[in-house]
C-alpha cells in the first residue's frame, strides 16, 4: 500500500503482550463470508490487544516451521500454526510503524518502518520528517525464543523501508529495503531517490548490520511519478530479481548481491498504473507482476474499471533473460463502489505441471487462479468476506499458500486459514519456511 496512511498516530512503546489463555476458534466471531468449491474456511483468529484498535491494520506474512509471523501497523504477531485448523497466538509485540512489512530467517526477524519515528527503538514515538535524527528503515529482532522476541538493532535507510526482501547467505545475509520517494520536506528522503538500499547482515553478529550500497536503478523517471521501488522479489538460485518500481518493472541480475544490475526495464502505460509486487514460478520461467491501481484504498474492481487495470500480468523470462508479456488476469467477481479492491500480495503454489497462484485482493477477498495458459488465465477458487461499512478500509492484505493451506492476513479481521482442497495441488511441495519475496 502506498504511503497514504502514514499520518496515523499509533500506540508508542515496545512490549511483548502475553497471549490469551486460549484461542477457541469455534467460538471466535467470524463475519459473514462466501467460499467457493475447492476451498474450506477452517479458522479465524480475530485481532487482540494491543492490535484491536481501528489503526492496527494487519499487513504482510512470513513463515518458518510451525509459525506464522504477521506484520501490523502496531507491531507484529507470532502464530503457532502447527495445527492449521486451530492456530493460536504465541505473542504480540507492540512496535508501532507503517507498515511493518516482515521477513524471517533462522533466529532473525526484520520489520520495515515507513513512517518517521523519534528513534529506532519500539518505544520511540512519532518523529518529525524534517529532522535528520528521525528514524525510518529496518528493525531487526532475535526470535530464538519466539514467545519473547528481542530487539537487536535498526538500520536507517533513505526514505525508510516500505518493504524488505531477505537474501540468505552463508556468512553474510543481505536485505533489500524499498521505499517510494522523494518526499518534499523530509530530511532523509531527498530527490531524485531512484534507488533501493542494500543492508548487509553478518550472520554471526546481526547487531553490526549496516547499509553497504544504495544502487541507482534508473535515472530518467517520468515527471510526477514516484522514485524508488515498492517491492523486490528474488530468485537466488538463478541470481535473478524482479523489482516492481511504481512506474516500471525491472529484471535484475543479483549475482553481486550488493550491486544489482538492470537487465531490462519494462514500461506498460496501457495496463499498469503502480507496479507493486512480483512472484516467480518455482522454475523461474515466468513471473507475475501486480498493479496496485488506486494504492489499495480505492474501488478498482467495479464494473466501471476496465479488466486490464488494477490486475495482474504474467511475463515469460526468456533464455536471454528478458521479460515478455503473456497475459493478464483480474478477478471476475465485480465489487461495489464502497469496497477497496485491487491486486495485492500473493505467491505461486509449488506444484508440478500447472501454474497456480494465491493472491489477496483486499475486499475482493482471496483468489486462487490458474495461469498455465496465461492468455486465458482463470479463477478456480475464491474466498470473500461481506463488504465493510462504506468508507472503511479492509480486506485481505496478503494471502499465501504454505504447506497445504492458505493464510490470509486481513486488515481488520485478523488471520484467516483456508484449506485448499483443489485436487491439482495435492502434490505441492512442503517448505521449511516462506518469505514470499524470497523464493528459495
Amino acid at each position: 500500500m502506498k504511503r497514504l496512511l502514514a499520518g496515523l498516530v499509533l500506540i508508542a512503546g515496545c512490549t511483548t503482550a502475553p497471549p490469551p489463555p486460549e484461542t477457541p476458534q469455534s467460538a471466535a466471531p467470524t463475519p459473514e463470508f462466501t467460499v467457493t468449491a475447492g476451498l474450506r474456511h477452517v479458522a479465524n483468529v480475530p485481532p487482540g490487544a494491543p492490535f484491536d484498535t481501528p489503526e492496527s491494520f494487519g499487513t504482510d506474512l512470513a513463515f518458518q516451521g510451525r509459525y506464522a509471523f504477521a506484520g501490523n501497523y502496531g507491531g507484529f504477531t507470532v502464530y503457532d500454526i502447527g495445527d492449521p485448523a486451530r492456530p493460536t497466538v504465541v505473542t504480540r509485540v507492540l512496535c508501532p510503524a507503517d507498515q511493518n512489512d516482515i521477513s524471517v530467517y533462522g533466529n532473525l526477524l526484520f520489520l520495515s518502518v515507513d513512517v518517521p519515528r523519534a528513534g529506532p527503538e519500539c518505544s520511540s514515538g512519532p518523529g518529525d520528517p524534517s529532522s535528520p535524527t528521525q528514524f525510518e528503515g529496518v528493525r531487526i529482532f532475535d526470535i530464538t525464543d519466539v514467545a519473547n522476541p528481542r530487539y537487536v538493532t535498526a538500520v536507517r535507510t533513505p526514505c525508510g523501508s516500505h518493504t524488505n526482501t531477505f537474501i540468505p547467505g552463508e556468512d553474510v545475509h543481505h536485505v533489500y529495503a524499498s521505499a517510494a520517494g522523494p518526499i518534499p520536506g523530509a530530511a532523509n528522503c531527498p530527490a531524485p531517490h531512484e534507488l533501493i538500499s542494500v543492508i548487509e547482515v553478518p550472520a554471526a553478529d546481526p547487531a553490526a548490520a549496516k547499509v553497504v550500497a544504495t544502487p541507482v536503478l534508473f535515472t530518467d523517471r517520468d515527471p510526477g511519478r514516484f522514485g524508488g521501488c515498492h517491492d523486490v522479489s528474488v530468485l537466488p538460485a538463478k541470481n535473478l530479481a524482479v523489482a516492481a518500481c511504481y512506474g516500471d518493472g525491472l529484471l535484475l541480475d543479483i549475482t553481486d548481491r550488493a550491486a544489482p544490475k538492470v537487465l531490462q526495464r519494462v514500461t506498460d502505460r496501457k495496463n499498469f498504473s503502480i507496479w507493486h509486487s512480483a512472484a516467480f514460478t518455482p522454475d523461474g520461467a515466468r513471473v507475475v507482476l501486480s498493479d496496485e491501481l488506486g494504492g489499495g484504498a480505492a474501488p478498482m474492481c467495479t464494473a466501471r474499471v476496465p479488466e486490464n487495470k488494477g490486475g495482474t500480468a504474467v511475463y515469460e523470462i526468456t533464455a536471454d533473460r528478458r521479460m515478455r508479456p503473456l497475459g493478464l488476469f483480474k478477478i471476475p467477481r465485480t465489487q461495489t463502489a464502497a469496497e477497496n479492491c485491487v491486486a495485492h500480495n500473493g505467491n505461486v503454489i509449488p506444484v508440478e505441471g500447472r501454474n497456480l497462484m494465491v493472491q489477496a485482493w483486499y475486499q475482493g477477498g482471496v483468489s486462487v487462479w490458474d495461469f498455465t495458459d496465461p492468455a486465458n488465465a482463470r479463477e478456480v477458487a475464491a474466498f470473500e468476506r461481506a463488504p465493510l461499512a462504506p468508507g472503511r478500509l479492509g480486506g485481505s492484505w496478503s494471502a499465501y499458500f504454505y504447506n497445504g493451506y492458505i493464510y490470509s492476513s486481513d486488515i481488520t479481521q485478523g488471520l484467516d486459514v483456508l484449506e485448499l482442497t483443489e485436487p491439482s495441488v495435492a502434490g505441492a511441495r512442503r517448505l521449511p519456511g516462506l518469505n514470499p519475496q524470497t523464493q528459495e
